[in-house]
Parts: structure tokens; sequence; C-alpha cells
């Protein structure tokens, strides 16, 4: 069988996107942007897209930005019921005297899960990300296996933590790749708790403080996430924010000073909502195209997409946008619901972004006796001027496209 490449629904799709207005914005294409960051991701939480990256695999110190897994690992304890918000944890010694930053627990004392949260979250809290991993764990030292354990089930590969706090250690290390997944996997995972990110000071003890998420000041759409600095690391921040529907995740480290954080997170950010957009091309389960089938009652197939089908690009890139369903047709019977049949490939320019499995959206039943009878005779009476007739359709489509 020879290889159908089904053009119908791109060229329809080319005319849509030619409809959309125009932003205000020039539509020349623009250099990627530089920062100076020494490791910087930007990702479009929808499509998964990467926007902009700077050194993102290159392992280096997370400082407090580590503290995002400590709290998704006590996130996953509330979620599994293992512990709740009114439950209590002590504070011991070791964690009462940690420096740097924060909550200002009391040794010996009893706080409240939700309170150290906040304490967490939104004073970066070293004394309360350790009474969180004795409660949880039994010791600090256990807590970080276990969250080393919890980030390579996600994905974070490229990534280790000995302590719950980012303290400085050789050993303890991440990458902007990796925590940007980080902050995905806790938006999705725990969209219960998330909203404790976005709070902007916590007081306990007498002792207010603000968050020290610099865009959650500014009007950006900012929600999350966490900052990180020490001598070693720099100044970082991952974050998140949303406009108009689009979730994006930064994440910088390496930055000189908490004034160059401020603004070149901001600048970022920015940029990155400006000069992008999320097209919706498909929705779940919708008819993206059909395939002839052989033997098959119905006669054709629907092919869908199990996800939605999105895509972000550049605003002048979209008239560049090519999707082309690819399937190997006729598709012989019986065909089981959800099972892929074909390819749709999205593609700028000469460039494939992204390639999404095609799957049956309905069963096709093998035709009986007499109908596999007549089918066949039907083939071999018709099927060379078919396959003539189907080359040269398939030629002119492709050219229209071309054009």
């Amino acid at each position: 069988m020879k290889p159908h490449v089904s053009t119908l629904k791109a060229l329809v799709l080319l005319i849509a996107l030619a409809l959309l207005p125009l932003p205000r914005q020039a539509m020349a294409q623009q250099p990627a942007i530089d920062t100076l960051a020494e490791e910087a991701i930007i990702v479009d939480m929808t499509t998964g897209t990467v926007l902009l990256e700077k050194n993102a695999d290159q392992r280096m110190p997370t400082s407090s930005m580590s503290k995002i897994m400590t709290i998704y690992m006590l996130f996953e304890a509330l979620d599994d019921g293992r512990i709740s918000l009114d439950d209590t944890l002590p504070v011991s010694e070791k964690a009462w005297r940690m420096g740097g930053s924060k909550m200002f627990v009391e040794v010996g004392t009893q706080v409240r899960v939700e309170d150290l949260i906040r304490g967490i979250v939104v004073q970066s809290g070293n004394d309360a990300s350790v009474v969180v991993a004795e409660g949880l764990a039994g010791s600090e030292e256990e807590f970080a296996r276990r969250m080393t354990e919890k980030a390579h089930e996600l994905g974070l590969l490229n990534s280790n933590f000995v302590n719950a706090t980012g303290w400085p250690h050789p050993d303890h290390y991440s990458t902007a790749r990796d925590l940007a997944l980080l902050a995905q996997h806790l938006i999705t995972d725990f969209p219960d708790y998330y909203h404790y990110f976005a709070e902007l000071e916590f007081t306990y003890n007498d002792i207010r403080q603000g968050n020290r998420n610099p865009l959650l000041y500014r009007d950006l759409g900012a929600d999350g996430l966490k900052t990180g600095h020490t001598e070693a690391a720099g100044y970082g921040l991952t974050a998140s924010a949303v406009r108009d529907g689009r979730r994006l995740i930064l994440v910088v480290n390496g930055l000189p000073t908490m004034s160059d954080r401020v603004e070149e997170s901001a600048r970022l950010m920015d940029w990155a909502f400006r000069e992008f957009d999320t097209f919706e091309l498909f929705a779940a389960d919708e008819t993206i195209e059909t395939a002839q089938t052989w033997m098959g009652t119905p006669a054709t197939v629907p092919m869908v997409s199990a996800h939605d089908v999105a895509v972000t690009l550049r605003h002048a890139s979209r008239e560049e946008l090519r999707v082309t369903a690819r399937v190997e047709e006729p598709i012989a019977a019986p065909i089981q619901e959800g099972q892929p049949i074909g390819t749709l490939e999205i593609a700028v320019g000469e460039e494939t972004v992204r390639e999404i499995p095609l799957l049956a959206g309905e069963p096709v039943e093998r035709q009986g006796f007499f109908g596999r009878v007549w089918t066949g005779a039907k083939s071999i009476v018709l099927g060379q001027f078919a396959g003539e007739d189907s080359g040269e359709a398939e030629a002119d489509s492709e050219a229209a496209i071309a054009q």
C-alpha cells in the first residue's frame, strides 16, 4: 500500500489562520532575545513549547527554588490524606537553629501545617522546611532522599537533593529545564493548594514578611512560584503567569543582583507573552480527517486525536504553519476505536515542530463474505484507474498548499 498524504484539512487550516486579525506589533521575524541570566528557560504550559532557553540542561545550585520540591512533597502528603492542614508538626532544635531566611518558629513548639506552607512559600523559611522534612520523613536526610526519588519519577532526571532547603552543597543541584517541569507538575497535580504561592504576605510569631517573588507585584499575571539566592547560585526565580488563558513558566538563575532578577524576569515574561501565541487547532476527538478502509463497514474511518491539539509560535511565523495528516490507506478492517492509524504533522516552514498520533474515532467491522467478494472484485476492475486519479489529486492538492 502506498502512503497517502491527506492535504484537504491542512489547506483549510492555513486559510483559517490567515484570516485571524494581525496584532499591532510588527510581523517581522525577530532574533531570539538574550538574557543576563546564566541559565534560563521559558515554557508555554499548554503545548510544552520552549520559547527561550539558555544553558537549560546545565546543572546549577538551585538555592531556595529547591523548596518547590519540598512543597510538592508536602502537597502530595495532603492530597493522599497522610496529613491535614490542621495537623501540627514539632520544631526541633535543628530546625530552630537554621540560618538564612526564616519563618521564626520556636524550638519545642508545634506548628500547623498550613502555617508551615505559608512559611515556606511566602517567607522562604529554611526552618519551616526542616520542620516539614522531619515531620514527614523522620529526618531531613531521609526526606531529601525521597525528594530525589520523587523528582526522578516526575522526569527530573538531572536533579539531586541532599536537603529540604537548597542550602549549598556540591551534590545538591538541578537544571532550569527540570525546575520548569517541576513547576508544571505542581500546578497541574495540586490545583487546590497552588493558591498559596500568590499570597503577598504572611505574619507568624508577630513577624510580618512579604512574598519574595518580584513578579507578584507587577501587572504580569504572575501567581507563583519561588525565588532563590546563594553566593554560588546568584539570584534566581522560578515563576508562572497567566494571560488570556495562557500559562507560561519561567526559570532564571545566576543573575548578579536582586534588581537584575526583578527587571530581567519581568522583561522576559513580558516578551514571551507579547511575541508568541497559542493557536487551538483541533479539539480532542474532533474528526481531523477520514481514511479509507479495506473490506470495512463503514468504508471510511474518522481520524482523531486523544487530546486537544494546539501549537505555540511567534505571531510572525503563523503563515508558515503547515498541518498534514499522514496515513497508509486503505486500512484493513477490523479497526478498533482508539487504534493508532496515522500521524498529524505540524510544521513551521520546513521544520516539523510536533507529531501527534491519529487514532480511529470509531470501530470498523470487517465486511461479511459477500461484501468482501464484492470489494475484491471492484478493486480488480477499478484499482488501476483509482490509483492514477489518486496520484494526480494528491499532486494538485500539495501544489495548492505550496501556493
